[in-house]
Order: structure tokens, then C-alpha cells, then sequence
């Protein structure tokens, strides 16, 4: 264990509390239910827990905007960050401070130094979890949505009670934590379900794994196309409908058709709890056209059009692929700057995206685990023989290539993971200033 005093600044606490365990990723609820104990942790403000293997970031983002345009002082804990930390912890929609970050670092270093054996031995993600909660609960919430990191069951977000849990969607991701297929995956991920209360599922083919836990636990279930469903009305707007509800409501700003099935999720979760939080659906309307999510199929600029997108897994290359088919012209190419984890599906991202660009930029990841642009270069060629591939070292060398090749008519798509887009914005970024 790491003993060295961290800096007084939120730079120093992120390099301490990164070096308190061995591993970067380490599944169970043991290390942290100590800490909670100790420091009282027992929120009285209202929770909703949000799985899934993609979807569940959107999920938390349409709750945050619905519940602040419903009046409400709301919470929201999502992971990872793209440029800074404090963009995993909001409250009414503004990051944290780093000073108020600080503050709950501290707070739960010491609850932690105070305890005896292998337990302290906290995780990056616990810690920041642990402190998330603490914060909310200085500050005055009303109700906090919090973004499941890996899994669910021995997630560090499971160690707080929800009022209600989303599981957005199920699909083969972290297979070395979770299991290889889905009925594993499932029965993780439906861990963050409680007995009696709503438990919504917006996967249209649940396992039956997670269908069975929810029953033997007898959590109030709501599975999407049965207990509550969305309707397309053309190019005009769309429909939620339940069985206690009918609404007609805008397309969210949050592009990609798999969005209405996030929006879903989220509504079901505010009908579920309108006794305790009663939400109108003006405000519904109006969070559902201002909700953003940095990442998630963005539209940042426009001849030559950018495209950021985190699908990192083939669950979400699809829906990525789905979306450039809607977009797609007749005129100008389509250059993708993909640049991926080792660990990660490769194969399966670049099969369901096969047929969506005219040239590749491939580009490494500056990460322990990120996969070598030789590596990404090796599977395209594999699967598409004919296909244009250009190699650089990072995806902002990439990205400034494929900046200086496109036309004003040429789409350019980055994608593959949070540090592929993280990487570019920071590019972005930095050319914005000079």
C-alpha cells in the first residue's frame, strides 16, 4: 500500500488514490461496505442505479436534464471522464469543484487509514465512488443518478440501495470480469435490482439469467416491447406508451435511433418514481431536446462533418453503423480514425463497421492496454482485403491527417474507445487556444 501523503490539489489525490491497489480493476463489495459503515454512508436522498453494456450513459444524462427541469437538486455519478475528473461528478448539471473533490478524497482516505488489514486497499473506482456518494450527501440532493462502472452486482455502485435500476442493455463486453455470453453477463448486470422495487430492463431479448433473478427476487420488472414500448410516428416525433401512460414527445437531441430506447428506460424509471418525485411531462419534453452526452454519435463540426463516438464494443459498432447509414451521401467519402484497446473485440467493431468508410486511419492508444496501430491494420486488411488503411502513432496524428485529406463534403468519424476520443478532443482543444 501506497503511504505517501498525497498534494493538496485534485492532481495530486488522482495519482495517490490510482496507486492504493495493485490492480486497476477489482471486483467485490468488501472493500468498500467498511468505509460506509464508517463514515455513515447511508444516503436518505432518492437513487437510480443505471447498467448496461452500452446505452447507460445517454440513460443517466436524460435523467440528470429530466429531474433539473423538474425543479429537483440532482446528483449524477457516470464514469469514465474524457478530459477531466471532474466530469464523473455533477451536481444540477455543473461539475463538482476540484476543491469539493478534494474535500471527499480526504474524507475517505482517512475513514480508510483508519482501518486495520488488506481492506484499505481500495480501487480508483471505489474511491471515487465512495467519495461521490459523500459529497452528495454534504451538499443536499434530492436525487442521484449513478452510473454502474463494470457489471453490476460486485460493482462499487451496488453498495448503495437504489430506488430504482436500469439495466439499458446486454452484450458481450469485459468477458474476462463478467463471463463469455450473455446469460452470465446478465445475471451480473440484474444485480443492481431490489426486492419490490422497479426494475426496467430496455434489452428487447433479455437472458434469461437476468429475467429469472428479477423474478426470484421479486423486483417490480419492466422489460421494453411488453411493459412499456416506443412508437415511431415518421420524421415528426415518437411515442412512449406503458400501461399507465400515452405521451407524445420530441426526438431527443441525443442522435442515433437506439436513443428512443434509452429515453424509454429513463421514463419509465421517472414514472416509476412520480409518488416521491412527481415529474410533469413539459418537463419530460423540454430535457429530452437539451440533454447532451460528449461522445455519443456528436456532431462537432461541419465541411468536413466530425463525428465522435466511444463504441468501443460490436454491440455499439452496430448502432454506430446503423447511424452513418442514415447520414450517408452520395457525395464525399467516409474516413474512420479508429483506434481501439487490446482487450477489446477488434474484430467484431470492424466487422459491423466494414461497410461504412472509404479509408482508414488507424492509430495506437498510449495505454498499457491499448492495441498497436499494426495490430488494427493486420485485422482490417484480414477482413476487408481491399481496404485503404493509413498508420500513425495516436489518434490525434490521425485525426490531424485525416483533417488535412478531407473535403468539405467528407465525413470523419472517430471512434473505438473513450481515450480514442478523449485524445482527439484534446487536440481540438488545444488548436482552439493557439
Amino acid at each position: 500500500m501506497n503511504n505517501v501523503i498525497p498534494a493538496k490539489n485534485l492532481a495530486g489525490w488522482l495519482t495517490y488514490i490510482e496507486r492504493l491497489h495493485p490492480k486497476s480493476i477489482a471486483m467485490g463489495l468488501e472493500r468498500v461496505k467498511p468505509i460506509i459503515d464508517s463514515l455513515q454512508l447511508f444516503p436518505t436522498f432518492k437513487i437510480i442505479s443505471v447498467a448496461g453494456t452500452n446505452g447507460k450513459g445517454s440513460t443517466c444524462a436524460m435523467l440528470e436534464q429530466i429531474y433539473k427541469n423538474a425543479g429537483y437538486r440532482v446528483g449524477c455519478y457516470t464514469s469514465p471522464h474524457l478530459l477531466r475528473y471532474n466530469e464523473r461528478v455533477r451536481v444540477n448539471g455543473c461539475e463538482v469543484s476540484d476543491e469539493a473533490l478534494c474535500n471527499a478524497f480526504e474524507a475517505i482516505d482517512a475513514a480508510r487509514s483508519a482501518i486495520k488489514g488488506d481492506l484499505v486497499a481500495l480501487t480508483y473506482f471505489e474511491v471515487g465512488t465512495l467519495a461521490a456518494i459523500w459529497h452528495f450527501m454534504q451538499t443536499g440532493i434530492d436525487v442521484v443518478i449513478l452510473e454502474v462502472g463494470l457489471g453490476g452486482r460486485l460493482d462499487a455502485v451496488n453498495a448503495f440501495t437504489p430506488n430504482c435500476a436500469i439495466v439499458t442493455s446486454v452484450d458481450l463486453d469485459h468477458q474476462e470480469f463478467l463471463g463469455d455470453n450473455r446469460e452470465s453477463i446478465g445475471f451480473e448486470k440484474a444485480g443492481i435490482y431490489r426486492a419490490a422495487a422497479p426494475a426496467i430492463c430496455g434489452d428487447a431479448n433479455p437472458p434469461e439469467s437476468l429475467l429469472a433473478y428479477a423474478n426470484q427476487i421479486q423486483a417490480d420488472f419492466k422489460c421494453i416491447h411488453q411493459d412499456f414500448d416506443f412508437v415511431v410516428n415518421g420524421n415528426v416525433d415518437w411515442q412512449y406508451v406503458s400501461r399507465q401512460v400515452e405521451y407524445h414527445l420530441p426526438f431527443p437531441a441525443l442522435q442515433g435511433s437506439y436513443q428512443l430506447s434509452n429515453a424509454a428506460c429513463a421514463i419509465t424509471a421517472v414514472q416509476s418514481l412520480q409518488i416521491s418525485l412527481p415529474v410533469s411531462v413539459a418537463s419530460i419534453v423540454s430535457a429530452l431536446q437539451r440533454v447532451t452526452l460528449v461522445g455519443r454519435f456528436q456532431t462537432i463540426a461541419k465541411a468536413p462533418q466530425v463525428i465522435l463516438d466511444v463504441a468501443h464494443n460490436p454491440h455499439a459498432a452496430r448502432a454506430l453503423a446503423e447511424n452513418l447509414k442514415a447520414i450517408r451521401s452520395h457525395s464525399g467519402k467516409t474516413i474512420a480514425v479508429f483506434a481501439m484497446l487490446a482487450d477489446k473485440d477488434i474484430k467484431g467493431v470492424v466487422e459491423a463497421l466494414k461497410n461504412e468508410f472509404d479509408v482508414w486511419y488507424v492509430a495506437g492508444i498510449d495505454h498499457l492496454r491499448g492495441a498497436l496501430a499494426a495490430d488494427l491494420f493486420e485485422i482490417i486488411i484480414e477482413l476487408l482485403p481491399n481496404a485503404k488503411v493509413q498508420s500513425f502513432e495516436h489518434a490525434n496524428n490521425a485525426f490531424e491527417q485525416a483533417c488535412l485529406d478531407a473535403g468539405e463534403n467528407d465525413k470523419i468519424v472517430v471512434f473505438g474507445s473513450f481515450f480514442t476520443v478523449s485524445c482527439v478532443m484534446q487536440t481540438i482543444s488545444e488548436r482552439s487556444k493557439n
